[in-house]
């Protein structure tokens, strides 16, 4: 079993930035590779970015190249999401997620383990 909890979320003008976290506990967490998610009011949850266990591999959705960096610490059994460049269309409920092996990192079906989540309300 494998517990995650988020935090760091809040309210932020655009334009600005949030660090956002995941702990992980249960599970040696280096093994594990991680993802977050994002549900916005109405829309189902889509994909943000993952890592794989070994921090080399990461993958971001196109709607956040550029502004969003995902990476993890495997010494703190952390996760963490840099969000810079913060629109309005980012505001969302955001979720870390964790599987051994995702078969596809990108699709929330792969992901065994998820946290409760985080709100992230970006003001125009």
């Amino acid at each position: 079993q494998v517990q995650l909890v988020e935090s760091g979320g809040g309210l932020v003008q655009a334009g600005g930035s949030l660090r956002l976290s995941c702990a992980a506990t249960g599970r040696t967490f280096s093994s594990l590779a991680m993802g977050w998610f994002r549900q916005a009011p109405g829309k189902g949850r889509r994909f943000v970015a993952a890592i794989r266990w070994n921090k080399d591999d990461t993958y971001n959705a196109d709607s956040v190249k550029g502004r969003f960096t995902i990476s993890r610490d495997n010494a703190k059994n952390t996760m963490y999401l840099q969000m810079n460049s913060l629109k309005p269309e980012d505001t969302a409920v955001y979720f870390c997620a964790a599987d051994l092996a995702p078969s596809i990192p990108y699709s929330d079906h792969s992901y065994e383990y998820w946290g409760q989540g985080t709100q992230v309300t970006v003001s125009s």
